[in-house]
């Protein structure tokens, strides 16, 4: 994993004398992901499908800033994404990316969108049919990280308890939720027109 991009906006940012909410000081949270991915490797096709945003970190890495739909298909070992929504600008946009096995060994998940550089990709926690808590960390040196955490449902508007699943599950490795903006979801958006980009 090259952290170079972020290593260079946090000189920036240094630079300028502001450090943005997504580079925090300290290390990366520690994850059990030898257990996680002995668990979901034989469900990864089941992870498949509609997954919608909920809430998520700032991350310079996410042009979609409302309605976000995420389709995830499944072939072999490979997710092949399309995340469509509505930009900062107001614009809608579609997005392609994928999710494969990390292709250094690491048990886990890395995703690669377009505009962007290859990541983990760990699913913390999920039930596949209603949540699904995601989570991405990288070491920038010994005093600093950058994550993004991603709180994804079926539903555009899910039942706060599966909400609160991922809350307790980010908040168990020390991640502090508040953190977290809610993504507009909803009545507000137009998935099938988003679909037909």
């Amino acid at each position: 994993m090259n952290p170079l991009p972020y290593l260079l906006v946090l000189v920036a940012t240094v630079a300028a004398d502001k450090i943005p909410s997504y580079v925090v000081p300290g290390k990366c949270p520690v994850v059990d992901q030898t257990k996680l991915w002995a668990q979901q490797v034989p469900n990864h096709a089941k992870y498949a499908g509609v997954w919608y945003q909920i809430a998520l970190t700032e991350t310079l890495f996410q042009p979609l800033s409302q309605c976000v739909l995420n389709e995830y298909s499944f072939g072999e070992k490979q997710f092949n994404v399309i995340s469509s929504g509505v930009s900062a600008e107001g614009s809608l946009l579609k997005i392609h990316g994928k999710v494969y096995p990390s292709p250094v060994g690491e048990p886990e998940l890395s995703v690669d969108f377009q505009q962007s550089f290859p990541a983990p990709y760990v699913i913390l926690k999920t039930d596949y049919t209603n949540y699904a808590c995601v989570y991405s960390c990288i070491g920038l040196n010994s005093d600093y990280y950058t994550d993004v955490a991603f709180i994804l449902a079926r539903s555009p508007t899910p039942e706060d308890r599966f909400v609160k699943q991922c809350e307790d599950t980010f908040k168990s490795i020390n991640f502090d939720t508040s953190r977290l903006t809610k993504t507009v979801q909803g009545s507000a958006c137009d998935y099938d027109n988003q679909k037909a980009l």
